[in-house]
């Protein structure tokens, strides 16, 4: 199976390495030029343009960073849906808007594609070595033809209905709840440090009690040591929260904590830690005068 791969940025990136390293014939396409030469010395081939991958392999993946920009890949001048896609697939791993995946989906049906909503979870060490988790929505017979090569992408792999869209909406749910706990998690451990307690001691009674979750095993540990290197950045969990909350607008379902994360990553972002690390809410949370 000849899998290409448009968008390779962190999560991108370690998708391509990890399939490369399982001697998948693997073709890439982003914007950038460092990606595109770290995939190259992996033995992956570089295209030219969406359309000039997706002519050369079975499976088209897109991890680029929005809807608009999924849209323009797919279906946009010299998109993938310029080339024939009869007995081919696109699977659609970017965290976006429902609408977006089912609009794309649709265009795709034109040109003779099919479409497999899968966003994945798990950041950029997962991505490498193929323990990420993946949420799916699409035909049942679409995620058995594509196993072998989802089994290589996601350890975790959960089918969360039969339409594109449905994996969009899942993953939603679960970056609202990560951005939830990682903004709770950010005023906690300023406040610990504001009532002048060691926060990493603080962190080691939290993850021994009930306080403990992922966001405190993996994120907090990092921040406290003044690591806010972006594993994935701050503005991306920003444009999901956004997502979430125009998902549950649409329903009238209402948000209250998760309008108030979505005020803790705006803060983050307007006090210029857009392109940090998304624990950098810890040091949004470390100003005073919020307002």
């Amino acid at each position: 199976m000849r899998v290409g791969i448009i968008g390779i940025g962190n999560m991108g990136l370690a998708m391509a390495l990890n399939l490369r390293e399982r001697g998948v014939d693997v073709t890439v396409r982003d914007l950038c030029d460092g990606p595109e030469t770290i995939a190259c010395t992996a033995g992956a081939t570089v295209a030219d343009s969406p359309a000039a991958l997706a002519a050369a392999v079975d499976v088209v993946i897109t991890v680029v960073g929005t809807g608009a920009e999924t849209h323009q890949v797919l279906l946009g001048p010299d998109g993938v849906a310029s080339i024939d896609g009869a007995g081919r697939a696109v699977m659609i791993c970017s965290t976006i808007a429902p609408n977006d995946v089912i609009d794309c989906a649709a265009g795709l049906a034109r040109a003779g594609w099919q479409t497999l909503d899968a966003p994945i979870s798990g950041g950029p060490a997962r991505a490498r070595d193929g323990g990420m988790s993946m949420m799916l929505g699409g035909d049942p017979a679409l995620v058995e033809a594509l196993a072998p090569l989802l089994a290589m992408l996601a350890k975790s792999r959960f089918v969360i209905g039969p339409h594109p869209g449905d994996g969009a909406k899942a993953k939603l749910v679960n970056n609202l709840l990560a951005a939830v706990n990682l903004a709770a998690a950010g005023e906690a451990f300023a406040l610990a440090e504001r009532l002048g307690l060691d926060a990493k001691t603080v962190l080691d009674v939290v993850c021994a009690s009930s306080g403990q979750s992922w966001i405190t095993a993996d994120r907090i540990p990092r921040a406290l040591a003044g690591d806010f290197a972006p594993r994935a950045h701050a503005r991306i969990l920003t444009k999901d929260i956004g997502l979430a909350l125009d998902c549950a607008r649409a329903v009238d379902q209402p948000l209250t904590l998760g309008a108030a994360a979505q005020a803790v990553f705006q803060r983050t972002c307007a006090l210029g830690w857009a392109e940090e690390d998304d624990a950098a809410v810890l040091k949004a949370c470390r100003q005073s005068n919020p307002g």
